[in-house]
């Protein structure tokens, strides 16, 4: 597939490019290999492969959910600026009052 000169102008006016006139004709080549590899893969016979094939091996990436101690309340609330009924207290940022 050969690009045309003005289709590489439309693509360069889409991407905001400004393109040399020697720019336009080198990237017409480039970009018409690109989309002439695209055809050719296109063309190989996938309908045996399930769409969800991967080469990769499968393997989980969570951990195990393993209980462990954690900290205190009273530890989590020492360097709190300000603490109200055991609760970290913070600023209103909604006043649901009218």
């Amino acid at each position: 597939m050969s690009l045309t000169s003005v289709q590489v102008e439309y693509i360069a006016e889409l991407a905001r490019l400004e393109l040399t006139a020697e720019e336009k004709v080198r990237f017409a080549a480039q970009l018409s290999q690109i989309l002439d590899h695209a055809a050719r893969l296109q063309e190989v016979d996938t309908s045996a492969i399930p769409p969800t094939a991967t080469v990769l091996p499968l393997r989980s990436v969570m951990r195990e959910d393993v209980v462990r101690s954690s900290l205190s309340q009273e530890d989590v609330l020492t360097n709190a600026p300000a603490v109200e009924d055991g609760c970290f207290r913070v600023p209103v940022i909604l006043d649901q009052s009218g």
